[in-house]
């Protein structure tokens, strides 16, 4: 009798979209400055890791107002990301007589708008890398014109909850660094594990952020940076795997989008594995005595932020029973599942936030852990 042990691949990483947008930058001025250089790949460094990156470039070409426009294609690795292969258009034209900055940067069709500002969604990291890069190459006495188009920007974007963060219209440039970490990938949830397992060591409570608006947000509440640990849509595993390492209390800080997912009972929170939030506010709702005619309005919204919405309509007490049932529902299902599937009896708590990345409900539980992972 033979056995076999199975094991995933290592999970192979790519490049966020800023560097796809800088590698066409750097492509088309190079053929701004030299009508004969036409680079089918540029490489240079990532500054975010401090490492080198070659990104092909499928097509060059000057254009007829003198501007030149690059095209690359997203590669963000193994990952469940939605830019996969999507194109990106970086345009260069020098820069008008009047223009004072070296390098302006625009976003093009398919780049979110700031609703706040109304400012194009290009955001530091992507700057940094650009004018490093773009600036180096510059011909003194000149200026440069940076602009950024994604084709299939508007349609990808109605897939994410952008809109929910206040970007409409398109998708961001958005990231800290230029590696695209495969978090959707199943060899990563062993990388994760491995972290969590070094923290568990250290801290109680453990505070779980789902992305990077969680693991921000808490920074700037103040919570402890170590103590946070990453989750992406691992949170079924990553709860046991705290269990089986004698984590006993857990603070889950997310985006109320992702986390009311818990309370319906779903513990992979990808939207490719399952989607029922509206289902799940409807039925709090229902349970809180909330009318049958907004209880229907809730189903029938097409996204929960919009359900959110709604109930702020009835006032702040409905937010705050409903939210709060939800909180508490989120709470008991978490330590529910870690004690079935470990055996392991684990204090969970929750504070959801939204798109304003304010605080919108914290149970009862997170309430009181709150105030034990914040730094002194």
């Amino acid at each position: 009798m033979s056995s076999s042990v199975h094991s995933f691949p290592p999970p192979r990483s790519g490049y966020t979209l800023p560097v796809f947008a800088c590698a066409g930058a750097i492509a088309a001025l190079r053929q701004l400055i030299d009508p004969d250089d036409a680079p089918t790949a540029v490489t240079f460094d990532l500054l975010n890791p401090p490492q080198p990156a070659t990104i092909p470039i499928e097509q060059i070409a000057p254009l007829p107002d003198g501007s030149v426009l690059a095209v690359t294609r997203s590669d963000p690795g193994d990952n469940l990301d939605l830019t996969r292969d999507t194109p990106i258009w970086s345009v260069v034209a020098w820069g008008n007589l009047d223009q004072t900055e070296p390098l302006v940067f625009e976003g093009g069709v398919g780049i979110g708008r700031q609703m706040a500002t109304g400012q194009a969604a290009i955001y530091g990291y992507a700057k940094q890398l650009m004018h490093h890069h773009l600036n180096a190459r510059l011909p003194s006495g000149k200026t440069l014109r940076v602009t950024v188009i994604l084709p299939e920007g508007k349609a990808l974007a109605e897939r994410t909850s952008n809109a929910a963060f206040g970007v409409v219209e398109g998708l961001s440039l958005l990231g800290t660094g230029g590696v695209s970490q495969p978090l959707s990938a199943p060899g990563q949830l062993e990388t994760f594990r491995v972290e969590l397992r070094h923290k568990a060591k250290r801290y109680d409570p453990l505070v779980f952020c789902l992305g990077e608006n969680g693991l921000d947000l808490a920074l700037s509440l103040g919570i402890e940076a170590d103590r946070r640990v990453k989750t992406a849509n691992w949170l079924g595993p990553l709860l046991v795997e705290a269990g089986s390492q004698q984590v006993k209390n857990i603070l889950l800080f997310g985006y109320h989008g992702k986390l009311i997912k818990l309370a319906g009972g779903i513990f992979h929170t990808h939207h490719h594995v399952a989607d029922s939030r509206q289902e799940i506010l409807a039925a709090h709702a229902a349970a809180q005595g909330v009318s049958a005619e907004i209880v229907q309005t809730l189903l029938a919204e097409g996204t929960v932020e919009a359900g959110l919405g709604g109930l702020q309509t009835l006032g702040k007490d409905s937010v705050n029973r409903v939210y709060g049932a939800i909180a508490a529902a989120i709470d008991r299902r978490a330590s529910a599942y870690i004690q079935t599937h470990c055996g392991q009896t684990v204090t969970v708590g929750s504070l959801l936030f939204n798109r304003q990345r304010q605080i919108l409900i914290k149970s009862r539980n997170g309430d009181a852990m709150l105030g034990q992972v914040l730094v002194d």
